[in-house]
């Protein structure tokens, strides 16, 4: 009865795992980040009719997300709706459900077995922090997506729809040049090995050029520069620890499905960084085999670990997310390679008596061996995926979610920005160092104290260490003085050693309200007020 259950609902599989990510996303309902709100504001002040800026008048590239911030604005336009972090949760979890179906067929691709497209399609529907992030309204989903059909399109031959995803790929996010670059090499090479036969990939590198030309004559003229300035400016003004994103990045790897919650000794989290590497090297080497064109898609992950390492960013939680989908396929892929070797030894020793193991027998009725095997890895990274859902979150909406979906510090943003907001003029300034759902909120002129949005400030940095309070930032006090603006809104800790010290600032302002919280070890959300206007023309 079962095996006859199970085969009628197998070619369901694929819309069913494509329902449950649609789910998965939508019952969380939306738990916004604070850089999901930068894009926001960029894409409604292009609708409009502003520009695409973030303060009127002021045409800086502040949002790594192009493409993004044109298709919420998009969006908003077709449906006619100012709900930007509802819009946004709508499309990725469409992007999602469209990825997971993908997966599917890459993972079949690169193994040779369908149930590791299913395991690592299954998988990526429940991740945290693939829901995290689209829940999130980042553009995470749609980088992903993009990331995975330019995959998907190239192993299956067609090259310049591949260059076409790529380069939507990079006007999403500019990281994704590290997935590109092995893709145009390995383009290259093949067009070098048939140049007799003049294969070399002109078409291909047409379409790619000529998708990213229009942005990139518009950015230039509009901006300056089609690269985004808040990449500059975030190198400036956090300080960094030397090592610290490799740190972060190896976490990542040795838990990928959340482990660390259920194995939080650190040795065993070393023991399975191993193990996942040694998968995911055995899943490569297998995938590299059967098409020698999957070497840019088995390299990326570790071209990512060790671009990013080198760089040494400060690592936000969405910047783990990329390399996921790819390391959970190679894991799995590298885990059906490894248990096939196993059966087929087994086979080999039991056929000269023509027996099967009985273990072999049962496994057998639900999918063809040795692909079976998959089924237990799968299942047990599904329950290590599934732990760290929370049913009743402790803050935002009460409806299951990710743990990791924390977004206390926007909520508190939230509330300082709708308070303020009947107070604002258009010429009001208002600094601070988390822009997102302030600014969207309050829908001030906004100095961005990190630099990200106002040019200007990354003049200021670095500053002296003795400044800082949290290891990673501090508001520079000079900055401050320099354009007085009209309202500060900082956490107490960006300043407790700086600013809110320094006698001037002291003087011009006065605290008008404090909002509770201990985040990042703060003293509260601190609201300041300028006590004299501020000159005019500044």
């Amino acid at each position: 009865m079962i095996p006859v259950m199970f085969r009628r609902l197998a070619p369901y599989g694929p819309y069913l795992i494509a329902i449950l990510a649609l789910a998965a996303r939508l019952v969380s309902t939306p738990r916004t980040i604070d850089d999901a709100f930068i894009t926001f504001r960029y894409a409604r002040n292009l609708l409009a009719g502003i520009g695409l800026v973030f303060n009127a008048g002021e045409q800086v590239l502040g949002t790594t997300t192009p493409l993004y911030t044109l298709l919420m604005a998009v969006f908003a336009s077709l449906t006619r709706s100012n709900d930007y972090p509802r819009l946004a949760l709508i499309a990725n979890a469409l992007a999602d459900a469209l990825t997971c179906l993908l997966l599917i067929r890459l993972g079949q691709r690169l193994s040779g077995q369908r149930a590791v497209g299913l395991g690592g399609s299954l998988l990526w529907a429940v991740a945290p922090m693939s829901v995290t992030f689209a829940i999130g309204g980042m553009e995470t989903s749609v980088f992903v997506l993009l990331l995975v059909l330019s995959a998907d399109l190239y192993l299956a031959g067609r090259a310049r729809w591949a260059a076409l995803t790529s380069a939507l790929l990079l006007l999403t996010r500019p990281d994704g040049v590290l997935f590109v670059g092995p893709l145009i090499l390995d383009l290259l090479w093949r067009g070098w090995r048939g140049r007799r036969t003049g294969a070399w990939p002109w078409a291909e590198a047409a379409i790619f050029l000529g998708a990213l030309a229009p942005w990139a004559i518009f950015a230039a003229f509009y901006f300056g520069s089609p690269i985004p300035h808040s990449i500059a400016a975030k190198t400036l003004a956090y300080r960094l620890q030397p090592g610290g994103a490799l740190l972060r990045l190896l976490q990542n790897y040795a838990s990928p499905f959340s482990e660390h919650l259920v194995f939080p000794n650190s040795y065993l989290l070393i023991s399975l960084l191993i193990a996942y590497i040694t998968l995911s090297l055995v899943g490569g080497l297998h995938a590299a085999r059967r098409d020698s064109r999957a070497w840019p898609i088995t390299v990326y992950p570790w071209l990512y670990l060790l671009v990013f390492a080198a760089a040494n960013p400060l690592i936000f939680r969405w910047y783990l997310a990329p390399p996921l989908p790819f390391y959970f396929l190679l894991i799995l892929t590298g885990f059906a390679k490894l248990s096939g070797d196993v059966f087929d030894a087994l086979r080999t020793k039991h056929k000269a008596s023509n027996t099967v193991p009985v273990r072999v027998r049962v496994s057998s009725i639900f999918f063809p061996l040795p692909a079976s095997f998959v089924l237990l890895p799968v299942s047990f990274f599904l329950l290590l995926s599934l732990n760290a859902w929370t049913l009743h979150p402790d803050h935002g909406p009460g409806y299951p979610a990710p743990e990791i979906a924390w977004h206390k510090l926007e909520l508190l943003y939230t509330q300082a920005g709708r308070a303020l907001a009947p107070r604002l003029t258009p010429q009001t300034l208002l600094a601070a160092g988390d822009v997102g759902a302030l600014g969207y909120y309050s829908n001030a002129r906004i100095l961005d104290t990190v630099g990200l949005m106002s040019p200007e400030a990354s003049a200021y940095y670095p500053l002296d260490p003795a400044l800082y309070a949290l290891d990673v930032y501090a508001v520079p006090p000079k900055l401050i003085r320099d354009y007085k603006p009209d309202y500060v809104v900082l956490l107490e800790i960006y300043g407790r050693n700086g600013l809110f010290i320094d006698p001037e600032f002291l003087s011009d302002y006065e605290l008008s309200q404090k909002i509770p919280t201990d985040i990042y070890g703060s003293d509260g959300l601190l609201i300041w007020t300028r006590r004299a206007p501020r000159p005019a023309g500044q």
